[in-house]
This record gives structure tokens, sequence and C-alpha cells, in this order.
């Protein structure tokens, strides 16, 4: 019925106001009396027969009261046959029975049964009740605060087990490549398996010894062809093959020569080679190093990065010949947009006689798989022709004897880069078979506890790492100090923005005295290559640029590299500092480290496999003669920089 209540006084707040905070004391009162009853049910539960609560205060009274009683009746029993026991009992009596408290149950029997013992034990006993029943009322409320929730036990503190990775067997133990180039160069006649054609290109190019991972991975890549492209070793498919090493130790070339060696006697057309780059400076220069050694044969090698419109790289891709799309090209090296732009948008352009898939700087390549340009190509590669011929190729699975028979031309994945991961699990998307790993880092255990950082890279043998401890404030300072004092030259700076590329190349132009450019994708492709063409040539003393420049671009006579923004992550470490000392060369790399930064980039160079970072300090004294010249330079920077925004905004 209470929820057919309603209140006759509608306008009188402070009436329902009174009622609220009567209702709620009420419920209070009643929770606080439900917790008491708990808790001395709890108690009476504990007690060994004898329920000593809180509400039952009067009714233990009563019973200490009847025991009393009961104690006087046994006394006046005990008096009246005391008299006609025996004096020799009585003795035996108080040796032998034990003094014990006696029970309410007990009393009756004792009146009957125990008229043997004496009056001092007759009074003991009434003593050590009379305390027992104090001792019991005493600890009553001690009792009564103590919780109604039973404890539960047992719970012992075990030791956490440790978690271990483990790495496969391809990856635990990789095929060492020495990462010391020049005591371990090869005579190039003494690597097996390359034709005199390329020997005699090799050495018209100056080129008279390999490098280790030249000398190795070579004659493991032209092992797979020995029998043709159709098979590999044993006639199954070939494994694929992943090489980890230093930054400027010819990995470009490790690929290039087996690749062209092997499709050097096509009868037919076909991209039967794809080679993917994260960069356009790189996919330039890796088109280069193809069309050097392709020289003299048949080949014909494209590049499609976006150089040109697409109409003109999809006419140098395929024509049209009796209404059939015929292909012009036998090895494409592309970036991943433009790649999957043809892909989708090409007729013409077919990868179903793709034989080699290189993925360089593959660590980078897996971070953009986002685009999903891998998943598109293995589907061209596996799309069924239309003529329905028996050589059409199927997606490969388990090795069986019919997987076998109609043989069929198989995919070979290469992939190359200096921080190649060591993670399984990104490994994994790229569908490697069977993979061989080539690596200049070897640790002999196979299972490394999770926590611990697992990833180790090598440097160049030639590098000399040095930090620079600054401010905020003097950073620009000091590297117009290196630049003006020390006379640095061909120095490559990084910084983490195109910004703030754009703004130190301002500021270091309007102070004077440097020649200086900035290379960043706010230049066009054609200004980018006429930069680095001048800065190769040393017309430049400072090239300032993001990351763009870092991935694998082979820029010639770099003699220092400049960390003007610290790295945040070691890879880009190693990608900047590998612009130098290259080849076997020496090179010197500085950074620039704010106080809050020091710690953990040293640590986390240290435990990148780092042999150290050795300490430059630059004194303040060094840098007052340039702080005034330096302080107008920042208020010209400032109008220079409103300058552009405000031709920016009429261009719009």
């Amino acid at each position: 019925m209470a929820l057919f209540l309603m209140n006759r006084y509608l306008g009188d707040e402070d009436d329902d106001k009174n009622a609220k905070e009567f209702r709620s004391k009420l419920l209070l009162e009643k929770l606080k009396k439900q917790a008491k009853e708990r808790e001395q049910q709890a108690l009476c539960n504990r007690t060994d027969g004898v329920c000593l609560s809180v509400t039952d205060t009067n009714k233990t009274k009563e019973d200490c009261t009847d025991k009393k009683e009961l104690q006087r009746k046994r006394k006046k029993a005990e008096d009246a046959e005391e008299l006609s026991s025996n004096a020799k009992v009585k003795k035996s009596n108080k040796k032998s029975r034990p003094l014990k408290p006696v029970t309410d149950q007990a009393a009756d029997k004792e009146v009957s049964s125990e008229s043997e013992s004496s009056t001092d034990e007759k009074q003991n006993r009434k003593d050590t009740n009379e305390s027992e029943s104090q001792t019991g009322t005493s600890a009553e409320p001690k009792s009564s605060s103590q919780p109604s929730f039973p404890i539960l036990g047992g719970f012992e503190k075990k030791a956490v087990q440790k978690v271990y990775r483990v790495l496969p067997q391809w990856l635990a133990q990789p095929d060492v490549i020495q990462k010391d180039i020049k005591n371990n160069l090869i005579p190039t006649t003494l690597v097996p398996g390359i034709c005199p054609k390329l020997l005699k290109r090799l050495d018209k190019n100056g080129i008279d010894n390999f490098f280790p991972v030249q000398a190795e991975v070579i004659p493991a890549i032209l092992e797979s062809v020995c029998h043709g492209l159709m098979m590999g070793r044993g006639s199954y498919r070939p494994r694929d093959i992943c090489v980890s090493a230093p930054t400027g130790s010819g990995k470009t070339l490790a690929f290039v020569i087996p690749i062209v060696q092997a499709l050097a006697e096509r009868v037919l057309c076909q991209v039967r080679a794809l080679i993917v780059l994260p960069t356009k400076e790189l996919a330039q220069q890796v088109y280069k190093v193809f069309c050097m050694y392709a020289e003299g044969t048949n080949l014909k090698v494209v590049m499609i990065a976006g150089q040109k419109s697409f109409a003109a790289e999809q006419a140098s891709l395929s024509e049209n010949r009796g209404g059939l799309a015929c292909s012009l090209a036998d090895i494409v090296v592309a970036t991943p947009g433009r790649l999957v732009d043809h892909i989708n948008k090409n007729d013409g352009f077919s990868l179903q006689h793709l034989r080699f898939l290189v993925i360089d700087e593959a660590d980078r390549m897996i971070d953009s798989m986002h685009q999903s340009w891998l998943k598109l190509v293995t589907q061209a590669v596996y799309k069924k022709g239309a003529d329905g011929s028996i050589f059409g190729r199927r997606k490969p699975g388990a090795i069986t004897a019919a997987s076998l028979s109609p043989p069929q031309i198989p995919l070979q994945k290469l992939l190359f880069s200096a921080t190649l991961t060591q993670n399984p699990e990104k490994l994994q998307q790229l569908g490697l078979h069977q993979p061989r790993l080539f690596s200049s880092i070897h640790s002999s255990a196979s299972t490394l506890e999770a926590s611990q950082p697992t990833e180790k890279f090598n440097l160049p043998e030639g590098l000399t790492e040095y930090y620079i401890p600054c401010t905020l404030s003097k950073k620009p300072l000091i590297l117009l100090h290196l630049l003006l004092r020390l006379k640095f030259s061909t120095v490559l700076c990084f910084t983490n923005s195109r910004d703030a590329a754009h703004r130190l190349f301002m500021l270091v132009k309007l102070f004077g005295g440097v020649q200086v450019a900035e290379f960043s994708s706010r230049l066009s492709p054609s200004e980018r290559k006429k930069t680095l063409r001048d800065f190769e040539q040393e017309k430049i003393q400072l090239l300032i640029s993001t990351d763009a420049a870092a991935r694998g671009i082979d820029i010639q006579g770099v003699k220092c590299v400049l960390n003007y923004d610290a790295p945040q992550f070691i890879r880009t470490y190693i990608h900047r500092v590998g612009r130098t000392a290259r080849a076997g060369k020496s090179g010197m790399a500085f950074t620039f480290l704010l106080g809050v930064q020091e710690k953990n980039f040293l640590q986390m160079v240290v435990d990148a496999g780092s042999p150290g970072v050795q300490k430059q300090i630059i004194q303040s004294e060094s840098l007052k003669s340039m702080e005034a010249q330096y302080e107008q330079t920042l208020v010209d920077l400032g109008n220079a920089i409103k300058d552009e925004k405000a031709k920016k905004r009429m261009t719009l």
C-alpha cells in the first residue's frame, strides 16, 4: 500500500525533509540492531555451551545465582556424608582426583557419588567455578568486538614464475655474418656461382672484393635458382631469406647480383622481380643499381614511385599487341602506394610470373602493412588465368606429392634491413616459407626473459658516437659553434619534424656564414635530387633533414651526423647515424640531449648494443661572442615566418 500513499501537503517542503530524516534514522537503527543480533549469535556459537551475549546479561546473572544455590546444597550433603567416611579413603581421594571445573549437569551426580571429597577440595572447586564465571563475563566485551566473518587461511605467497620468450630455430641460430668489413673482404672471384659477365661488370665498376654480407647472401640466392626458375634445390620450393646487417654493409648489391643473373637468360618479358621500398629516394637509388648491372642484357628495369604521372608509368609497364597486354618490364622497383594503384587500376600490370619479391627496409615495411599492399601482391600473383592453362599458379599449401605436380613457379621472398625485428608475430604477417636468417648479431641463448630487452643491433665499425648536454635555448648556438668555430663540414643534421627542419634552416641562413639547405617533403622530387647532388659535391656544408633521408639512402661523403632533436626510438637512431661510416669508412655522430632526455637515451643506446657514447661539453664562455647576433637573428626569424604565413594566405 506504500506505493499508493499521497502527501496531502505538497507545498510544505520542511515536513517532507523531516519525514525523510525520520525514516532514515529508523532504518539506521534497524540496521544497527540487526548487526548487533548477528554478533551475539556468532558469540553464542563460539562458546562451549555457555552463551554470553550483550543482550542476555540478565540471564547470565540468574544462571550464576542458580549455580551458587546448587553449590550450597552440595556442601550440606557432603558434610553429612563426611562424618561416616573413613579418613584413609579421604587421603587417597585427595591424591587421585584432579581439580576440574564443575558443570551444571555434573552437579546432581556429585551429590550422590562424591562423598569422599574433603572440605578443602570442595572450597577449591567453589573458587574455581566462581573464577571461571567471572572470566567468562569479563571476556564478553572483548569477544563482542571480534568480526563475525570467518577467516580463511592456507594462502601462502608463491614466487612468480618467470616467463621466457622462446625464439624459433631459424631466429635463434642464424647464419652469422662478420660485422668487421675491412678485415673480412672476400675477392669476387672466390664467391661461387657468379657468371663471368657480372664479374666483368663488377670489375668495371671498381668492385674487386665483396663485403661479408654479399659473400654469404649471393651464393644462397643463386643456389635456389641453380636448377632454373621453376624449382629450388631438390625440386622443392626454395626457402625465403632474411638479412639483418649494419647500415652501409652492401645489402643492395647482395640481391641485385643474383636477381640479374637468374633472369638474364629469360625468353619472354614478364615481371619476375618486384622490389618494394618505403621512399622515393631509396627507390631511385636501387633503380640505378639495377640499371647499372642489367646493362648488356635484355632485361628491362622500370620504376613506379610516383615521380612520373600514372599514365606514363602505365605505358612503361605494358603495351597492347593485337588486343593483348604485353609486359615491357622484367624488374619493377616500386613504393607501396604506387604499387597498390597499379594493381587496382592497371589491367595490363600482371604479377602472375613473379619469382622474386624483395622487401628492403623490411621493419618499416612491416609497420606500414595497414596499406595491405602485401595481401594485394599475393592475390595478384596467384590470380587464376582467364585461359585456364595448366601453368596457372596455385597458392602453396602443405608439401605433398599432389602439390608438386604439375610444377609451378615458386615465389621467393627476400627481406633486408639493418634493424630487422625478431618478433615472430610481426614476421608472421609476411607468410615466410622455411626462412633462413643471415645476421651479424648472434645470441647463444634461444630463451630470454620476457621483460629483458631482446633486440640488439650492430652499428658500423668506424662510427664514433658522442652526445652534448645542452638546454633548449642553447641548441642553435651549439650548432653554429660546431660549424663556424670547429669547422665541421658535410654535416647531415636531423630533426623530428618538417616544420622544425624549416625553422632551423631559416635560422642558420639568416645568421650567415654557413652554406645550408633543407631536405624534406616540402621540396619537390627534382629539388630534393638536386640538393643531394650538391651536398655530395660538398657545395653544401649543412643539410638539415627529417627522417626521410635516414632510411637506406646512400649519401656519399657524409663525415658527421648530428641529431639536433634526439630520436625517440632506437631504430630511428640506428638509421640516422648509419648515414655515415659506410662501407668500412670512419664517421662521427653527435646527439644534443636535454637534461630530462639524457638518462633514458643513454640506456636505450646501451641496451641496443652500442659500445658507448662519449660525452662532450661545450663551455658557455665559447658561445657568448655569438649571443648578440643570435638575438637579432631570432627577431629576423620571427618576421620571416610571419611573411611566409601571409604569402600562404594570399595564395589560398
